[in-house]
C-alpha cells in the first residue's frame, strides 16, 4: 500500500528498530541512502547496509538475514515486481520500498500488511481500481441430490438441474467477460515501462518535512536528479519540472545561509542554479570545468555526434566552430581552470552564439553546482558521471568494493575519492567516444532489418569498460545518435539498436542491449522486452535474470529497463508499435547462443 504520512507510517516505525536497508546499485538510490544514513545518524537508529545490484543478490542477502530483521527497506529495487512472491517472508517482515521503477507492481499497491510504498502520490500513476484486478475466488457448489430430492418428480428434479446449469453458465460467462477485461487494464497499466520521481528527492523531501533537511542532503538530492536525466530515465519535462521544486529549496536554503559567518566558512557547502548566471557558465559539455575545453568537446556525445568528430570533415568542422567561437587553441586545450579570465567570464555567450550557427541549440542545461570551501566547485553532473565510473569500475575486486567506493565519494569529507572519480569518468567518456569512431569507422553498425546491430568483440580496446549494464547502455545510447547523425538512410534513423559485448571471458557470455530510436517523442511505447523475452524462450537460450528493471519476472531472462508485455497481433516495427525512449532492455546470455538468438529476434519483429 501507498504510505500517505512518510514521518508517521515509516520512519516514526522504524525509529526505534533496527532496519535491514537495501540499496540498489545506481547514483540516485546511492543518493537517497546518503541522506537516510544522515537522518538515521541525527536519531541513532541502528541499521544494516546491504548493496544489492540484482535480483540474485537481494534474494541471497534476504535469505542470509532475514531472522534478525522485521523491518526492510529497499532502495530502486521491489516496486514493480510482486515482492512477497519473490522473498517468501515471514508474515511479520514488512517493507517500505523507495523505488523509482514504474508501473508499481498492483501487488504491492493492494498489500495492507507488509508492503509500504514511499512513492509520491503525484506522480501519474493510473494504478487499477482493486475490483478490477482482484475478485473473491468462489467455490464450486455441489450439485448432488440429496435425501429430499427421492421423493420428488423426475419433471421436477430436471427442472432444478436446468435452472442451475444456467445459473453455472452465467457465472462462467461472467468470470471469462471479467478476466478478459483484467487482462485489457492490466496490459493497459503494464504495456510499458518508465521512471518516476527520484528517490533521493522522495527522501529529501521526508527530511523536509521532519525539518533535517541539510544543505548536503539537498545537494545529494540535485545529484539523484541529474543522474536521472544523464541516463535518460525521465522526460525533458519532468525533468525541467523537479529541477523547478528543487531551485526552490536551494533559494530557501541560501537565505537561510546568508549570514557572514556562513559565507565566509571554509568548510561550507554553497549550492548554486546553474542557468541563468552570466559569470558562471552551464553548458552541456562533460566535465568541461575538470577537463580542457577541447576534450570536453571531443568526448560529449551531444557535440562529437553534431561535429561528426570521428571524420576528418568533423575535425575540421570543430576547428572552424573554435575558430568562430574565437577561442586561441592554446586556451581550449589547456586545463579549464587555467583559461583566461576574460575568455571564460564570456564562455557561455560565446559558445552559444556560434553553437546556433552549427545546428547546436541547446548547448545551455538547466543544473546547479556546488562550492566546498573556497576551492572545490563541482556541477552536479560532474558527480554523476564520477560516481557512476566509481560504481562500475573494473579496478576494484568486488561489487562491494565498488559501492562503497562510490557511496564515500557523495560525502564532501572524501574528496579525493571524488577526484579519483573524474579521472575514472574522464577515461570511460575517452573509451566511449573512441569506440563509437571505432564501430562507425569499421562498419560495425549493421541492419537487421526490424533494428540495427553492433557487437565489440573480445580483445576489443577498453572492452572490459563496457562489461556493466549503465555503462554499456551509456555507450548504446551514444553510438546511436552519432549514427542517425552520420547516416543518410531515413529508414534507418528510424531503427532501435541492440548492442552486445563480452560479459565474462571465463564464462563464455554477452550482455546485450537494446535501445530504442533516436525521437524526440516522450509518451511512446516499446516492445523489446516482450521481444527479448520470446526470442530467448524460443531459442531455449541461456540467459540470466538479474536486474531491478523488470516488472514481469521470468525465470529463463532478464529485461532491464524496459516492461514485459502480453503478445499482441500486429506489434513489432512493421506493425504499427511504439518505442518509449529514456529506458533500455538488457539480457545476459552464452555466446554460443548469441546467433540464434538475434535471428529469433529479428522473426518477431519483423
Amino acid at each position: 500500500m501507498f504510505v500517505s504520512d512518510f514521518r508517521k507510517e515509516f520512519y516514526e516505525v522504524v525509529q526505534s528498530q533496527r532496519v535491514l536497508l537495501f540499496v540498489a546499485s545506481d547514483v540516485d538510490a546511492l543518493c537517497a541512502c546518503k541522506i537516510l544514513q544522515a537522518l538515521f545518524q541525527c536519531d541513532h537508529v541502528q541499521y544494516t547496509l546491504v548493496p544489492v545490484s540484482g535480483w540474485q543478490e537481494l534474494e541471497t542477502a534476504f535469505l542470509e538475514h532475514k531472522e534478525q530483521f522485521r523491518y526492510f527497506i529497499l532502495i530502486n529495487c521491489g516496486a514493480n515486481v510482486d515482492l512477497l512472491d519473490i522473498l517468501q517472508p515471514d508474515e511479520e517482515a514488512v517493507f517500505f520500498v523507495c523505488d523509482t521503477h514504474r508501473p508499481v507492481n498492483v501487488v504491492n499497491v493492494y498489500s495492507d500488511t507488509q508492503i509500504r510504498l514511499l512513492i509520491k502520490q503525484d506522480d501519474d500513476l493510473e494504478v487499477p481500481a482493486y475490483e478490477d484486478i482482484f475478485r473473491d475466488e468462489e467455490e464450486d457448489e455441489e450439485h448432488s441430490g440429496n435425501e429430499g430430492d427421492e421423493g420428488s418428480e423426475p419433471s421436477e428434479k430436471r427442472t432444478r438441474l436446468e435452472e442451475e446449469i444456467a445459473a453455472q453458465t452465467l457465472k462462467r460467462r461472467q468470470r471469462r467477460e471479467w478476466e478478459a477485461r483484467r487482462r485489457d487494464v492490466l496490459f493497459d497499466y503494464e504495456q510499458y515501462e518508465y521512471h518516476g520521481t527520484s528517490a533521493a528527492m522522495v527522501m529529501f523531501d521526508l527530511a523536509w518535512l521532519m525539518s533535517k533537511d541539510l544543505s548536503d542532503m539537498l545537494w545529494w538530492a540535485i545529484v539523484g536528479l541529474t543522474d536521472q536525466w544523464v541516463q535518460d530515465k525521465i522526460t525533458q519535462v519532468k525533468y525541467v519540472t523537479d529541477v523547478g521544486v528543487l531551485q526552490r529549496h536551494v533559494s530557501r536554503h541560501s537565505h537561510r545561509h546568508e549570514d557572514e559567518a556562513h559565507a565566509l566558512s571554509v568548510d561550507c557547502a554553497r549550492i548554486s542554479f546553474e542557468y541563468d548566471s552570466l559569470t558562471r557558465p552551464s553548458l552541456r559539455l562533460a566535465l568541461y570545468q575538470h577537463w580542457s575545453l577541447h576534450d570536453s568537446l571531443c568526448n560529449t556525445c551531444y557535440t562529437a555526434a553534431r561535429f561528426k568528430l570521428w571524420s576528418l570533415h568533423g575535425q575540421k568542422r570543430l576547428q572552424e566552430f573554435l575558430a568562430d567561437v574565437g577561442l586561441p587553441l592554446k586556451q581550449v586545450k589547456q586545463k579549464f581552470q587555467s583559461m583566461d579570465v576574460s575568455l571564460k567570464e564570456n564562455l557561455r555567450e560565446m559558445i552559444e552564439e556560434s553553437a546556433n550557427k552549427f545546428g547546436m541549440k541547446d548547448m545551455r542545461v538547466q543544473t546547479f553546482s556546488v562550492h566546498f570551501g573556497f576551492k572545490h566547485k563541482f556541477l552536479a553532473s560532474d558527480v554523476v558521471f564520477a560516481t557512476m565510473s566509481l560504481m562500475e569500475s573494473p579496478e576494484h575486486g568486488s561489487g562491494t568494493d565498488s559501492f562503497t567506493q562510490a557511496l564515500d565519494s557523495l560525502s564532501r569529507g572524501n574528496l579525493d575519492k571524488l577526484y579519483h572519480g573524474l579521472e575514472l569518468a574522464k577515461r570511460q567518456l575517452r573509451a566511449t567516444q573512441q569506440t563509437i569512431a571505432s564501430c562507425l569507422c569499421t562498419n560495425l553498425v549493421v541492419s537487421q532489418g526490424p533494428f540495427l546491430y553492433c557487437a565489440l568483440m573480445e580483445g576489443t580496446p577498453d572492452v572490459a569498460l563496457f562489461s556493466k549494464p549503465a555503462s554499456l547502455s551509456l555507450l548504446s545510447r551514444h553510438l546511436l545518435k552519432s549514427f542517425v547523425c552520420s547516416t543518410k538512410n531515413r529508414r534507418c534513423k528510424l531503427l532501435p539498436l541492440v548492442m552486445a559485448a563480452p560479459l565474462s571471458a571465463e564464462q563464455g557470455t554477452v550482455t546485450m542491449v537494446g535501445i530504442p530510436p533516436e525521437t524526440d517523442s516522450s509518451d511512446r511505447k516499446n516492445f523489446f522486452g516482450r521481444a527479448f523475452e520470446k526470442a530467448a524462450e524460443g531459442t531455449n537460450s541461456r540467459a540470466l535474470h538479474n536486474h531491478f528493471d523488470l516488472s514481469d519476472l521470468r525465470p529463463e531472462v532478464v529485461l532491464a529497463g524496459w516492461q514485459d508485455t502480453p503478445a499482441s497481433p500486429g506489434w513489432g516495427l512493421q506493425g504499427g508499435a511504439a518505442w518509449l525512449p529514456h529506458a533500455q532492455a538488457v539480457i545476459e546470455l552464452k555466446a554460443e547462443d548469441r546467433s540464434k538468438f538475434l535471428d529469433a529476434l529479428v522473426t518477431l519483429l519483423s
